[in-house]
């Protein structure tokens, strides 16, 4: 039986042996009552979107201390209400306003000082902290997961989140294996390093099962309709070219601050298998981006992809021994993250690009993130796959 959580060193901060990158423990399902008019008002997010009262109702929440809110439990639950609550204030109605009001935009930056995360929606809170479990004793995967928050609620938005949440549980059995892969490189161990490649990919092939699935549950002209309008950010977004003004938060001013929107860039999977895999980006602006990111993830999960960046190359060994079954584990790995971004790419241009755009506040050209999100990713497949090994040995 693997341990609940890897060795309690500095080195393996906030990595589950379980569950990777997803809590140890299942995210809260509420706040106490206290909190009632976040969680109540969230819980109408639905309605509300279909009505004309959206705004006016999140306008007049009552400003509420964050007093009591400690646990990093409870910071993550407060941190996705506000997050869904001034989501919707912006991209609720046709045009998004200048400001978010004072009553959402006040907690949320308070909340998000604590998470050392900016106050905007991103992939911690959209997915990561973001469901529970069916059935309390079954496994986290798709079957026995649901959110606990939607925007308009429905299969297509649950099955997008739920299939993230999914691949998160599965990559666990990739990520307890990066740092273990290193030790054995900086020993020189051809054997041991060849088994935690391999069990790289075989955690990356269920992964990559998982994505594929996409398409079962998740229409594209439902998702870039009814899903998709709720997560961009206000950086680099035309129509909302300055940003956006946060009411009540001092720290601020008024003046209007740039985020950007949740994105899959922001969970921390790929990153750290570049990272042990030695897979490199060029020095451009795709790859400044890539770093901004890292700001949106969980503190612990930065600090572990530093980490394994910093470790011993896996690659150096794997090109100075050239060992046939060395080389095959990892040349799978490379390709498989290759196809994780190649298929991701299939799905942006069908799911995105290829959809008749609605409106100047939905974008095919411009990614949630805020960047020309197509090219982006052609890149990030064809930097990828510069990096398996010639067979040959040349």
């Amino acid at each position: 039986m693997v341990a609940d959580t890897l060795k309690a060193e500095p080195t393996d901060p906030g990595i589950n042996a379980e569950r990777g990158f997803l809590p140890a423990n299942d995210p809260l399902v509420r706040l106490d009552s206290r909190f009632a008019a976040w969680e109540e008002t969230a819980a109408e997010l639905p309605k509300l979107l279909v009505s004309n009262r959206l705004r006016r109702r999140l306008a007049n929440l009552p400003r509420l201390s964050i007093e009591g809110i400690d646990s990093p439990p409870q910071q993550e639950r407060a941190m996705l209400l506000l997050s869904y609550l001034g989501h919707s204030y912006v991209w609720g109605e046709r045009t998004p306003p200048e400001a978010i009001p004072a009553s959402i935009a006040a907690p949320w930056y308070e909340v998000s000082q604590l998470l050392d995360r900016p106050p905007i929606l991103s992939y911690a809170s959209y997915a990561l902290n973001n469901w529970r479990r069916l059935d309390a004793s079954g496994p986290v995967e798709i079957g026995n997961i649901c959110l606990l928050q939607n925007f308009w609620g429905g299969a297509d938005e649950e099955w997008f989140v739920v299939i993230h949440v999914d691949i998160e549980f599965r990559a666990a059995a990739a990520l307890r294996e990066l740092r273990p892969a290193q030790e054995a490189a900086a020993r020189g161990d051809v054997a041991a390093l060849t088994t935690h490649l391999e069990a790289v990919r075989d955690a990356l092939q269920g992964m990559y099962a998982v994505l594929l699935r996409m398409p079962d549950m998740c229409d594209p002209y439902i998702y870039y309709r009814r899903v998709r309008p709720y997560i961009f950010g206000w950086k680099d977004h035309p129509a909302i070219p300055n940003g956006l003004v946060y009411d009540g938060v001092e720290a601020y001013g008024d003046r209007p601050q740039q985020f950007r929107g949740e994105t899959g860039a922001q969970s921390s999977i790929i990153p750290a298998l570049d990272a042990v895999l030695g897979v490199r980006h060029a020095e451009d602006p795709l790859r400044a981006y890539l770093l901004e990111m890292r700001d949106y993830m969980p503190v612990d999960h930065r600090r572990f992809i530093a980490q394994i960046e910093a470790g011993p190359g896996v690659r150096d060994l794997v090109l100075a021994e050239r060992q046939p079954g060395l080389v095959a584990a990892y040349d799978e790995c490379v390709e498989l993250v290759r196809g994780f971004r190649a298929k991701h790419l299939e799905y942006a241009a069908t799911y995105i690009q290829h959809q008749a755009q609605a409106g100047a506040t939905n974008p095919t050209e411009v990614g949630t993130g805020g960047t020309p999100f197509m090219r982006y990713l052609k890149k990030h497949r064809d930097e990828t796959a510069e990096h398996s090994i010639p067979s040959s040995g040349n």
